[in-house]
C-alpha cells in the first residue's frame, strides 16, 4: 500500500469515527462539553497538520546539505553541452 493509501484509509477511519459521534445516534448522549470540543475536531486537526507540514519543511530547509560534489559534476556537464552545441553551429 502506497503513503497516498495509508493516509486515505486512516482519515476515512477517523472522518467515520468523527462522523458517527458528531451525528449523535440517538442511543448515545454526549455531554455538551464533549460535543462542543467535538464539532470543530477536523477544523483543530487540519490546523495542526498545517503547523506540523511547516515546521518540517523549516527545518528541513534548515538543515539543508550542499553537495560541492555534485554541482562541480553539474557544472561540467554544462560546459560540455554548451561546447557541444557551439561545435554544432548554435550561438548564444
Amino acid at each position: 500500500m502506497t503513503k497516498l493509501g495509508q493516509w486515505l484509509c486512516g482519515l476515512a477511519l477517523l472522518g467515520s469515527a468523527w462522523a458517527a459521534l458528531a451525528l449523535a445516534p440517538p442511543g448515545l448522549r454526549l455531554p455538551a462539553p464533549y460535543r462542543d470540543a467535538l464539532l470543530p475536531l477536523p477544523v483543530y486537526l487540519l490546523v495542526a497538520f498545517g503547523c506540523y507540514s511547516l515546521a518540517t519543511v523549516g527545518y528541513r530547509l534548515a538543515t539543508f546539505n550542499d553537495c560541492e560534489e555534485a554541482a562541480a559534476e553539474l557544472r561540467e556537464h554544462i560546459s560540455a553541452a554548451r561546447a557541444d552545441l557551439r561545435r554544432r553551429g548554435l550561438r548564444f
